[in-house]
């Protein structure tokens, strides 16, 4: 695993052995191709973190900054040495669970990158909707925002009250989702 392009452009990068399924190089080149010119100086939020690969290509690519959560101390300690690897600057990694996270935090982000754990089976949790179904998301993004999710390509697209599905593309078992934030008139 490598960060594509930017500043640390093909610089291998470390995945913790929590991590089962990590963003694949591909898949995280058709989002950054996507996200286009809106990376540059935005403010980053790289939700259920793992390697840190979307925040640290997001960083690479000119990101302003990146906080980086992950509720597992192996994967926080990878993203560390990923963020001092990579020299790059404007990474602060947080060890804590998503929602705890959310409650206290009081900052906007441009971008906010949100890859959970896959529902594989019916009963799995589906962070995705959690997120997008309460209340705790939506102040945290910019109101020209963009939340970038990543689902199983056999789910179907989450929904939630004050959010737009913007965008939804598959490559191979994973969906990329893109929302933005529905602006009351």
């Amino acid at each position: 695993m490598r960060i594509i392009a930017g500043l640390a452009g093909r610089l291998a990068i470390k995945v913790p052995s929590a991590v089962a399924r990590p963003t694949t190089d591909f898949v995280r080149q058709a989002v950054f191709s996507i996200l286009g010119e809106r990376v540059e100086r935005a403010r980053v939020l790289d939700l259920f973190a793992g390697s840190g690969a979307l925040g640290l290509e997001a960083l690479s690519r000119g990101a302003a900054s990146c906080v980086f959560i992950d509720e597992h101390r192996q994967a926080v300690q990878v993203i560390t040495d990923n963020l001092t690897k990579s020299r790059l600057s404007g990474g602060h990694v947080v060890r804590a669970e998503v929602s705890a996270y959310l409650r206290r935090d009081i900052a906007t982000y441009d971008l906010i990158f949100a890859d959970p754990p896959y529902v594989k089976r019916p009963g799995d949790p589906d962070a995705i909707g959690a997120l997008l179904g309460g209340d705790l998301l939506r102040p945290r993004l910019a109101a020209d925002g963009w939340l970038i999710a990543e689902v199983a390509a056999h789910q179907p697209s989450p929904a939630g009250a004050g959010w737009s599905l913007v965008d939804r593309r598959e490559y191979g078992g994973s969906a990329i989702l893109l929302y933005a934030p529905v602006i009351a008139a």
